[in-house]
């Protein structure tokens, strides 16, 4: 199994989400926040369950999409996956967090 790992700034990307959201619903907030958690579960026996990231074109960058959100990882190894970012799809992808 892969050992997937959150970084600082998909943490700080979850909590912003959830901020914004539990401006209309704290009960939404928590379920949008546990989701993302959720969803990168199956990372762990597909690491390569995602896209490749269409902007990079690097095939250890990935994403998995939810609702209107793109979950960006890293493929650092066959036994470490990096989620990288949470996104918004409507907003543009920032390529300097992708380099990190």
């Amino acid at each position: 199994m892969v050992e997937v790992s959150w970084t600082e700034q998909a943490i700080d990307d979850i909590d912003n989400i959830a901020k914004f959201i539990a401006k209309d619903s704290a009960k939404f907030a928590r379920i949008q926040a546990r989701r993302f958690f959720e969803v990168t579960l199956k990372l762990e026996k597909y690491p390569l369950a995602g896209k490749i990231v269409p902007e990079i074109g690097n095939k250890n960058i990935r994403e998995i999409i939810l609702g209107n959100y793109r979950i960006v990882y890293k493929i650092v190894s066959v036994k470490n996956i990096d989620i990288i970012s949470i996104h918004h799809s409507s907003r543009l992808l920032n390529k300097a967090i992708l380099k990190k």
